[in-house]
């Protein structure tokens, strides 16, 4: 029997820790959320390696370390209210409700919406609402949000995710090419926002009416 305990011990130690990612509230959530149950049944021993997997429909999970690297870059401390966009398998999403109060998630496919919203409910997850709709839309039923995560990378950042993030609200989002993107945080300070790079990463396109065009 795999021991994936010991597995997501060793993925924050060697993955996620020794890459410089700090927060301990974010390393104790890795450390606890089953990533396994979240990847195809044949792909659960590859679970925590360090890369991403496909989880079907064209999408992936993204690799532990980015998962660790954009939720810490959201600097979230328990009360926030929080917009996802790309539910994808829920595994961000699972590690996200540990460490906020309300978490808002926007997947465009419902299959993917779907399976996630019954492992989410399997492990107990209450603070997470799920929707399929276009997530370069955001959510403005629950705006404004203390942070907002995009797991997908568009030519530009989403209007409609800025004008939804509260006053000193944090937006982390990759942003470039379809070959490269550039990830930035983006914090809204009144009428002002200051973008702060934070370096180069791969992910999958982020399509809607501001992301690509199918």
């Amino acid at each position: 029997m795999i021991d994936y305990s010991e597995k997501r011990r060793r993925m924050v130690k060697d993955q996620i820790e020794s890459r410089g990612v700090r927060d301990l509230r974010v390393l104790k959530a890795m450390e606890k959320i089953p990533r396994h149950l979240f990847v195809p049944e044949a792909l659960a021993d590859q679970a925590y390696d360090d890369c991403p997997l496909t989880i079907g429909y064209g999408q992936t999970i993204s690799q532990p370390y980015t998962v660790a690297f954009m939720t810490e870059a959201l600097e979230l401390q328990g009360p926030e209210r929080v917009l996802e966009i790309g539910t994808g398998s829920g595994y961000q999403t699972a590690v996200l409700a540990e460490l906020a109060s309300e978490i808002y998630s926007v997947e465009r496919l419902p299959e993917l919406s779907q399976a996630a919203a019954k492992i989410l409910s399997a492990l107990g997850c209450k603070n997470a609402i799920l929707k399929v709709d276009d997530g370069t839309l955001g959510w403005s039923e629950f705006a404004p949000y203390d942070a907002v995560i995009v797991t997908a990378s568009g030519p530009d950042i989403p209007p409609p995710l800025l004008s939804q993030l509260a006053d000193g609200g944090r937006l982390v989002i990759p942003v470039g090419e379809r070959a490269g993107q550039n990830m930035y945080r983006v914090t809204r300070r009144g009428e002002e926002t200051v973008k702060d790079y934070l370096g180069p990463f791969r992910f999958v396109e982020l399509i809607g009416e501001h992301g690509y065009k199918y």
